[in-house]
């Protein structure tokens, strides 16, 4: 958060260049929210950046105090799908204009643009969209004998690695992104967490379902075979990246920018690396990936919302979406990021795994848009974690537990 002074400085710079500051709070990267700012200023605008904390949840608390308290500092945010409705609810985003609104459901991916929309409306703009993917080493896999060629379950990942010495990545710590894999879970099986959002504190939850069981069967047999890696319970994107890497790495489910994590300090990995679609939660059902990213919302509050309405155009192009794409890892929201700069992005991902990311975001599941959202997945993390707690019951105590949360029966 600026300090005082800070913001007495950079309103000082700005009246002393005659040029409006536009602040842009970014989640952390490596550098391609900043590099984009760059290439977005212009004669009348600059775009500096400041960094929310690592924890998404952290990010929405920072973000949501300071736009509670009507705060001018903050022009464009970025903003993880799940706070989108939130954020638009309450009145803190600024309406994109019909134009812009118009150019980015025509350029984005539908997954995208529904995770932006909130009340039948695009209230964030599609920046970067990201999707998990089935990692796997070439190797154990023809150790194994598993044909990564057809579609696979997590039955079958788990068994073999299990059957293999092997172990299977994921993310499950207490944290939203335990969260993403429970939706995908459930959303693969054909289920959904909620519906009817529409209707608020009356939405209908659907977590106590077929869906639901077969969702916790899935972590409930990995929490307690031997493919699950010792550090299950507080295991991160990072921490699976690092057993992925290691000796007994055989399976992962991660983002995108996983893929390039490993060249640095293991030259020669990325040949051992094959990918696949996310595993099926239900053998024959097509899976629902996860889906992730980041829309750009203008605070309501901004002393200059037609000038961060102008750079949000600009940052949300495809040749800046691949730009960021091109350092971060964090793939474009639309396809035409993936072609834009002259196919640069082919310099450094396979085409079929860009192919992959891409059709991945066609059948991905984004969480369900509701205001409500952090309700949910506080209730999910309270009541799924640890992993090694799930059984069949899980759902149907879940579900009580946050319809309780929702309506002021109990406290996260």
């Amino acid at each position: 958060m600026l300090t005082v002074s800070g913001l007495l400085a950079a309103c000082s710079a700005s009246a002393d260049s005659g040029k409006t500051q536009l602040t842009w709070y970014i989640n952390p990267d490596s550098g391609g929210q900043a590099k984009v700012a760059a290439n977005c200023s212009t004669d009348d605008y600059t775009i500096t950046t400041q960094v929310l904390p690592q924890d998404a949840n952290e990010q929405r608390i920072q973000l949501a105090r300071r736009l509670a308290a009507h705060d001018s500092g903050i022009d464009i945010m970025s903003i993880d799908p799940p706070f989108t409705a939130e954020f638009a609810n309450a009145g803190f985003l600024a309406p994109l204009p019909q134009d812009l609104q118009d150019k980015l459901t025509q350029q984005s991916f539908q997954g995208a643009t529904d995770a932006a929309t909130w009340d039948g409306k695009l209230v964030v703009a599609p920046f970067w969209s990201n999707t998990q993917v089935l990692w796997y080493r070439k190797s154990f896999v023809e150790k194994a004998g598993i044909d990564m060629s057809q579609p696979v379950t997590w039955d079958q990942i788990i068994d073999a690695a299990s059957k293999n010495g092997g172990k299977v990545a994921v993310q499950a710590n207490k944290y939203e992104g335990y969260v993403v894999w429970i939706n995908a879970l459930i959303s693969g099986a054909g289920g959904e967490l909620a519906s009817d959002t529409e209707k608020g504190l009356d939405m209908k939850l659907e977590i106590d379902s077929k869906a639901g069981e077969d969702a916790a069967a899935v972590i409930e047999k990995l929490a307690h075979s031997s493919a699950a890696p010792a550090d299950l319970s507080v295991a991160q994107e990072g921490q699976a990246g690092s057993t992925f890497g290691g000796p007994q790495g055989a399976f992962m489910v991660n983002w995108t920018y996983i893929y390039n994590s490993y060249e640095a300090s293991n030259p020669g990995f990325n040949k051992d690396i094959g990918y696949t679609r996310y595993p099926q939660t239900v053998a024959g059902q097509e899976s629902r990936p996860p889906y992730g990213g980041i829309g750009l919302g203008v605070s309501t509050y901004s002393d200059h919302v037609d000038e961060a309405m102008q750079a949000i155009e600009c940052i949300t192009s495809p040749e800046n979406q691949e730009v960021n794409a091109e350092i971060t890892g964090n793939m474009p929201a639309s396809v035409a990021g993936y072609e834009a700069n002259g196919n640069a992005l082919q310099k450094t991902y396979p085409a079929d795994l860009l192919k992959l990311f891409q059709e991945s975001l066609d059948a991905a599941a984004p969480r369900t848009v509701t205001p409500y959202w952090s309700d949910i997945s506080g209730g999910l993390q309270s009541t799924w974690h640890p992993p090694s707690s799930v059984s069949s019951s899980t759902p149907a105590d879940s579900q009580k537990f946050i319809d309780d949360v929702l309506h002021g029966r109990s406290l996260l």
